[in-house]
């Protein structure tokens, strides 16, 4: 194979490749099925101009000296000639042969990775994530297969933008039984999880004039950033023993309020009886919205779970639930229960969106449904993390005498006040780094500056089994003693 870097045209590159160097770059093509062989010989010599590997104003041979180097035929080479001629990549005029275009800009191609991890951690007590090992791989794997077996092929279309009736139904069913909720199928929009119901509901809100919101103070920063994306500000409204102050959230003047009742984040309180009737109380006085994010309600260890806000007033509170924490939070998946005044604005909003969640993944978790399937998960999550909250209560107590562990027994993480000799909370935070223990601090999630010179600890332990509970927390202990 032969090549030139002399180009009439322009000044010579010298970056540009040998002969032998380019040969090799499309010697594979050439190995291609005989059907394959052109559209393989195209792609090589698309990336090899791509990639920089063959350089701009690169003079490449004829195409009767190329196809005899790669022992095709001319009408092949000189097919991808022209074809990447006509996209740009190489430039060719009559009598001065084929050259490689200058459009195009070399660039590394490189996927990263941008999922949410503490890297290098020892002991990760960083709250949000559940035990991914305890996804029901075998039962889901059947209920894939019979979910293939089963589902016409019109149920691969463009599906209702609320979801699969069949999904809603069963949802409705769940949601009604488990959590008390008011559930008409109609108004059950099937979501990417919690997220989307919050942007969904942010975008709904922001169209009917609404422009802030008010959040709880200390809450998610998720709810921030969600709203905002929808153009809705947010306001940062206090709790108190009972859950969110009532005086403040009246004199903000917001008619919007977003809301953690069944197990506040990060707190750990649940909404009292009185508080939840004065919220709602409110809500009919302005004729606002309560969002109900039902945060860790399947979870709890103590007695039964409170019922879901919803239940009182389904036509004042929008009800979001997902199976984040029960199965896992990659398979976004969740739901978003509507009042009906809202119902028509965000179905069609969820249309304009994504036109509707994947089919068939909504068919295979109706199915996980019906058959029973969820249930019999929850139980498991429930057993694996009171045994997982109880190892680290239990560790605290032994290692930091005195600590106070705050909030009701439920979900996936717990707060704990350890003794002033272990602040200020800064040196302890850096301490506990330096043993490859991560964890976050209560503060990590208020909106107002607070007191760091007590040590208040939000520490989930769903990611870790009890022996590894209790080895991180001796971790923690012996880093900050030294």
């Amino acid at each position: 194979m032969t090549s030139s870097r002399t180009n009439p045209e322009g000044p010579t590159d010298p970056e540009g490749l040998t002969g032998s160097a380019a040969w090799e770059l499309l010697l594979p093509a050439a190995s291609a099925p005989a059907r394959a062989r052109g559209r393989s010989l195209q792609a090589a010599l698309r990336e090899a101009v791509r990639s920089g590997r063959l350089a701009p104003d690169t003079r490449l041979p004829s195409s009767r000296d190329l196809a005899a180097d790669l022992g095709v035929s001319r009408g092949l080479v000189t097919e991808a000639y022209e074809q990447l001629t006509a996209e740009g990549y190489l430039r060719s005029g009559r009598g001065a042969g084929t050259w490689v275009g200058g459009a195009v800009r070399a660039a590394r191609p490189r996927a990263r990775d941008l999922a949410p991890r503490s890297p290098g951690a020892r002991a990760d007590f960083v709250p949000g994530t559940p035990d991914l090992s305890l996804f029901p791989r075998a039962a889901w794997a059947a209920a894939q297969r019979g979910v293939m077996a089963e589902s016409p092929h019109e149920m691969l279309g463009y599906p209702d933008p609320r979801g699969l009736p069949r999904l809603r139904t069963a949802l409705a069913e769940l949601l009604a039984r488990r959590r008390g909720v008011v559930a008409d199928p109609e108004r059950l929009v099937v979501v990417s999880g919690v997220a989307q119901a919050t942007a969904l509901l942010g975008f709904v809100l922001h169209a009917r004039g609404t422009r802030t919101v008010g959040v709880e103070d200390p809450g998610s920063p998720q709810h921030g950033a969600l709203y905002a994306s929808a153009g809705v500000g947010t306001v940062a409204l206090p709790l108190d023993d009972e859950g969110l102050a009532i005086g403040p959230l009246r004199a903000s003047g917001v008619r919007g309020v977003v809301t953690t009742p069944a197990h506040q984040f990060p707190t750990g309180i649940a909404y009292s009886a009185r508080r939840r009737a004065q919220l709602l109380d409110w809500a009919r006085s302005v004729d606002g919205l309560v969002f109900e994010d039902d945060y860790d309600g399947d979870f709890r260890y103590d007695r039964a779970p409170v019922g879901a806000l919803q239940g009182l007033d389904p036509e004042h509170v929008a009800y979001a639930g997902s199976v984040s924490k029960s199965l896992a939070p990659g398979l976004r998946l969740g739901w978003l229960l509507v009042p009906d005044s809202l119902a028509d604005e965000v179905v069609e909003r969820k249309r304009t969106m994504d036109l509707g969640h994947p089919t068939l993944d909504q068919a295979l978790f109706a199915r996980f449904l019906e058959r029973g399937d969820y249930d019999r998960q929850l139980r498991r999550c429930q057993r694996a993390y009171r045994q997982r909250r109880d190892a680290l209560v239990d560790a605290l107590e032994e290692h930091f005498p005195g600590a106070q562990v705050t909030g009701i027994a439920a979900g996936l993480h717990v707060i704990a006040e350890l003794p002033e000799k272990y602040g200020p909370q800064e040196d302890f935070l850096e301490r506990a780094a330096s043993a490859g223990v991560a964890v976050r601090p209560l503060s990590a999630y208020a909106h107002a500056r607070v007191d760091d010179a007590v040590v208040r600890l939000v520490l989930g332990y769903a990611q870790l089994s009890p022996g590894r509970i209790r080895a991180g927390v001796g971790l923690m202990a012996d880093a900050v003693r030294t």
